[in-house]
């Protein structure tokens, strides 16, 4: 295990700026690993009224990470322009993200699916899109991939779909 380097601290938020967020204490309930990474976890959370599902970047952190079962922490709930959002962190570094819009029978548009470089071929991408489709099952996962990643989506399993149509924004 190498040695944990925390991530330097971030310029001062004003108690107003922290009011927008729906910042709540989870238990951890699960701690599951995530075989094709060196990094990650993926960890159940309750918040009481509902779980989630969360990827966190705490392997290089400890040598048992089940050892966080039953613990509290504190977790962001809301972003904007999504209802299901699944992230993966290193520490306390976001590292990838999918967000999403849903309505968990019959399609998930699957919005932003962005990894940071450094971490990118680690796995991550394709953990973030199996824990969105495994939030939602009976919905068909759909995506407009950004024209630097269209190679990428077949060898995580999308097929290409040549019915789909784009009405872009601006046009009368």
């Amino acid at each position: 295990m190498k040695p944990f380097t925390p991530a330097p601290v971030k310029p001062v938020v004003s108690a107003d700026g922290l009011k927008a967020f729906d910042i709540r204490v989870g238990t951890i309930s699960g701690v599951a690993d995530v075989p094709s990474s060196d990094r990650l976890v993926r960890l159940t959370v309750d918040f009481g009224d509902h779980r989630r599902q969360i990827v966190a970047g705490i392997k290089s952190e400890r040598a048992d990470p089940t050892e966080i079962r039953g613990k509290q922490a504190l977790f962001v709930l809301n972003l904007d322009h999504a209802n299901l959002v699944v992230t993966a962190w290193d520490g306390a570094r976001m590292v990838g993200i999918s967000r999403s819009l849903t309505d968990f029978v019959y399609a998930t548009y699957l919005s932003d699916l962005a990894v940071r470089k450094s971490y990118q071929r680690t796995g991550i991408g394709r953990e973030l899109v199996r824990l969105t489709q495994e939030a939602a099952p009976r919905a068909t996962l759909i995506l407009l991939a950004a024209p630097a990643a269209e190679k990428y989506y077949p060898h995580i399993g999308f097929e290409h779909h040549p019915q789909a149509w784009i009405l872009r924004g601006g046009i009368s």
